[in-house]
């Protein structure tokens, strides 16, 4: 893996059809240099960037209860 990028945790669905990883970087093109070194594989990827829920909370906070 490119310094800075770092796994976190993973996932695999019962029958086996897809493993979810949680990457951690601040550079989106770390994750771009690692899908890269799987090329030729016939494995696939999609990216969905995420936030921290204590994050999300910090951001959501003041509006709720608000009309």
């Amino acid at each position: 893996m490119p310094e800075g990028l770092t796994y976190i945790d993973s996932w695999v669905e019962p029958n086996f059809s897809r493993c979810f990883q949680l990457m951690e970087c601040d550079d989106a093109s770390l994750l771009q240099q690692w899908v890269l070194q799987w090329r030729g594989t016939g494995v696939t990827f999609e990216f969905f960037p995420v936030v921290p829920s204590a994050q999300t909370r910090e951001v959501v906070a003041p509006h709720l209860g608000q009309p």
